[in-house]
Formats: C-alpha cells, sequence, structure tokens
C-alpha cells in the first residue's frame, strides 16, 4: 500500500517523528506478534488497532511468558520510538528502554567470583537455570567450557530448590549469566552440597 497517497495524514504525522522521542498511548489491541498502542497526539491508522506497536522483546527485561503479564488493553503507557515502519506505516516503540536494565545494574554490583544463593528456575539438558532475584536468571551448566563435568550438586536439584552459585561470567551484551558450583572441600577431595 501506498501509505503517502493512501493517507498522508497519517505519513506526515510519521513523518514527524524522530527517533528517540518519547510517546505516550492506550495499549488498543495485544496480538500474537506485539502490542497496538494508539498514540495520544496520533492520527487513527486505516488498518491497525493503533498507530504505536510494540514487539514483545521491547516490552519488558525481565523475562515474561505472557504479554498480559505487561500490559492489559486499556493501560496507559510511555515508549521511546526506535524507528518509522514505513512498511505498516506504525511507529515502532520500545517500552523497556524507559526502564533501567537490571542485567547491567547486576554486574555493576557482582563481581566474578561471588558466591550468591538462587533459586532453581528449571532443569534442562544443558544445565539449570538458577533465578538470582531482581529478573536475573544465571545458567549453571552441565559441564564447563572445556568439557568436563561440573563439579557440584547441579545434577541432583529439582525447581525450586534453593542453591549456592558462583557468577563466572557476566555479558551484558549477550544478556547472558555463567555460573559455576562453589568449590568447597577442594582439599579433602569432595565437593559438598550446600
Amino acid at each position: 500500500m501506498d501509505w503517502q497517497s493512501e493517507s498522508p495524514e497519517l505519513w506526515a504525522f510519521l513523518e514527524s517523528l524522530n527517533c528517540g522521542d518519547i510517546l505516550s498511548g492506550t495499549v488498543a489491541a495485544i496480538e500474537r506478534f506485539g502490542v497496538f498502542v494508539a498514540l495520544d497526539d496520533g492520527p487513527a491508522h486505516p488498518l491497525f488497532p493503533g498507530v504505536g506497536f510494540i514487539s514483545f522483546p521491547e516490552l519488558s527485561w525481565r523475562y515474561f511468558v505472557d504479554p498480559t503479564d505487561v500490559v492489559q488493553v486499556g493501560q496507559r503507557v510511555s515508549g521511546e520510538l526506535l524507528q518509522f515502519d514505513t512498511y505498516n506505516a506504525e511507529a515502532r516503540l520500545s517500552l523497556k528502554a524507559l526502564e533501567p536494565d537490571p542485567l547491567r545494574a547486576f554486574a555493576d554490583r557482582t563481581p566474578v567470583g561471588r558466591e550468591l544463593r538462587g533459586t532453581v528456575e528449571k532443569v534442562v539438558p544443558i544445565g539449570v537455570f538458577v533465578d538470582l532475584g531482581d529478573g536475573i536468571v544465571g545458567l549453571l551448566p552441565f559441564r564447563t567450557a572445556d568439557g568436563r563435568p561440573e563439579t557440584g550438586p547441579v545434577e541432583n536439584v529439582d525447581t525450586g530448590d534453593e542453591i549456592a552459585v558462583v557468577v563466572t561470567e557476566i555479558d551484558p551484551s549477550r544478556r547472558r549469566v555463567l555460573l559455576s558450583a562453589p568449590q568447597r572441600g577442594r582439599h579433602e577431595g569432595a565437593v559438598q552440597a550446600p
């Protein structure tokens, strides 16, 4: 569709926006592919429930299963303009851009090598995902990077167990926290469960 000729008012509005602008509106619809926002100062969209659009990864820094855990239809929201989508004639927004990144805060306050306690969130074939609080989840792999078995009681944990872990890597750019089991009792030749 040629949005410039079909909807000149919408096109003019979108062209007037700049990346980084903060736009506000009301959540108009939550679809399987994202969230539509009826912008306060924008015209109606001829095809979609709103001119603003938020993809699921831009809703929150924190993990969620259902977008209704983050927003509800009718809720007022503000987001940062990421881009003007010329194909769909919509303003792509980010809610999380207006919130501090909890992983960066975690990296600032947590040195590599620190021992923490966390709750087992999920056990998968490659290891254990551990909830460290404040929306931070780290991976305690069953095998270390060099292929040797990870020491410690990781194979004997269940979802909901509280365990001790050591932070081995924090990579904010890849959104990754790697963990290891504490090396207790090494001089005795045995690793003790936390």
